[in-house]
């Protein structure tokens, strides 16, 4: 009994240390990723100077982050202006440890699931630690004592509670389709084909809903800078901006491994391994953001709350009715 829960021990901890390292290499170079495309987008070249291709950019980056001074203005609350930027980075990460990412791997002579936490109510899970995510962004514009960063702060607040509703809600027919709130039997449903092919509508709903969730443009309104100066994360510096950044990018990432888990089949595919399917439908995402943010204008906030709840949500709920009625009828 005491060398299996050790075993299970062990393999805990190589999974968290392994997918740790991944997804922070990932973000670190979905940075470069970005500014090289937009550099091409807009005509120049983008980061080049750091070895071959600017491929050491984001160990520079980084080292210049650390290094850089850690300025706490006066008049800030000390305790939630320190600890706020960590919510943002750690809620992303904690979700991404009940994504199944492959079938399962061998460690040590044991059979494991390819993912940290396999929960029967995983689905449920990713909604409630997707909810956490506003108040790294609230509490961080609200204790750094500026008039941009409160505003950012509740802009923030106001569109992350706005948009998880659509978002959540374009996840009922997905359930309804897999008759299980666990993430991996979710995929399974999946092995004939993908629920973006029945769910179109459903899909278009939760990418929008995570994009606003992630605050990219054109949804990134609580940072603004042509009228927030850098809305809620004005004041940070150093590392402590840092990880403002860097959860922006774990949140592009987290939201690519939800749609492949949700509406693009996982891990399913032919002929290549299916890591490497996982990894292709993840990092369209990503790319798709970056895209968009070379492409489309910043809307005004209230085009982006009416956007929301009279457009998205009736769409969501209207959804949901559809697809009950077609399910029955179906099935009946």
């Amino acid at each position: 009994m005491t060398n299996m829960w050790l075993t299970g021990l062990l393999i805990l901890v190589v999974k968290l240390a392994l997918g740790l390292v991944v997804v922070l290499l990932i973000a670190a170079y979905l940075v470069l990723i970005e500014r090289k495309l937009l550099g091409h987008f807009q005509l120049r070249y983008g980061p080049n100077r750091v070895g071959w291709f600017g491929v050491w950019q984001p160990l520079a980056d980084g080292i210049k982050l650390l290094l850089k001074e850690d300025i706490t203005p006066a008049g800030v609350d000390g305790a939630i202006f320190r600890y706020a930027p960590a919510v943002v980075a750690l809620v992303p990460l904690l979700i991404l440890a009940v994504v199944p990412f492959g079938t399962e791997i061998r460690i040590g002579g044991k059979t494991a699931p390819l993912l940290v936490a396999d929960l029967n109510v995983g689905l449920l899970a990713v909604l409630a630690l997707a909810s956490l995510g506003v108040y790294g962004v609230a509490l961080g514009g609200w204790a750094s004592g500026s008039k941009y960063s409160l505003l950012g702060g509740l802009r923030g607040a106001a569109q992350m509670v706005s948009y998880e509703l659509a978002l959540g809600l374009s996840l009922v027919p997905v359930v309804m389709l897999a008759g299980s709130f666990n993430l991996g039997k979710i995929v399974a449903a999946q092995a004939d084909y993908p629920f973006i092919l029945v769910q179109p509508l459903a899909f278009v709903i939760f990418l929008l809903g995570g994009v606003a969730e992630s605050k990219r443009l054109p949804f990134d309104l609580p940072e603004a800078e042509n009228e927030l100066m850098a809305g809620y994360h004005t004041e940070y510096g150093g590392m402590r901006f840092a990880l403002y950044f860097l959860g922006e990018y774990i949140n592009m990432i987290t939201l690519g491994c939800l749609v492949a888990v949700f509406f693009l089949g996982g891990w399913h595919g032919p002929l290549l391994p299916p890591y490497i399917w996982f990894v292709l439908k993840v990092m369209l995402v990503p790319l798709v953001l970056i895209w968009s943010r070379a492409s489309l204008p910043r809307p005004r906030y209230d085009q982006l709350m009416a956007f929301g709840w009279k457009v998205l949500l009736p769409a969501a709920l209207l959804n949901i009715v559809v697809s009950g009625a077609v399910i029955l009828w179906w099935r009946g």
